[in-house]
């Protein structure tokens, strides 16, 4: 159900941002931004509700946030898409990837077993 709802919260949190720029043009969208980016806020405060870390669903919302609105802005809007861009992108995702993997907590040893001697 968690990532059910860290996908409501980037999509929700892609269309307002893809609707601020729409409302430059046509002032209407302004409502899609306001409920896009409360709905978005609220979708990833359910996800923090349902345990994943902050660190985590902050990561992963940003990173396909960004990809996504990136290349959604180049295929609505014609924006610039140069391999640099896409470069930084792939790092963006990388480092969350990272940060996804590194938190997951290491087994903790065993204790180590006292010997009794006689």
């Amino acid at each position: 159900m968690k990532w059910i709802l860290l996908a409501g919260a980037i999509l929700s949190e892609v269309t307002a941002s893809l609707s601020l720029k729409a409302a430059l043009d046509n002032p209407a969208f302004f409502i899609v931004v306001v409920l896009g980016y409360s709905a978005s806020f609220a979708f990833l405060a359910g996800v923090l509700r349902k345990g994943l870390g902050l660190g985590v669903a902050y990561g992963i919302w940003a990173a396909l946030g960004v990809t996504l609105t990136v290349l959604l802005a180049a295929l609505l809007f014609g924006e610039a898409l140069t391999p640099v861009m896409m470069v930084g992108v792939a790092m963006v995702i990388g480092g969350v990837l990272c940060v996804e993997l590194g938190s997951h907590k290491e087994p903790a040893a065993e204790p180590a077993k006292e010997v009794v001697r006689s």
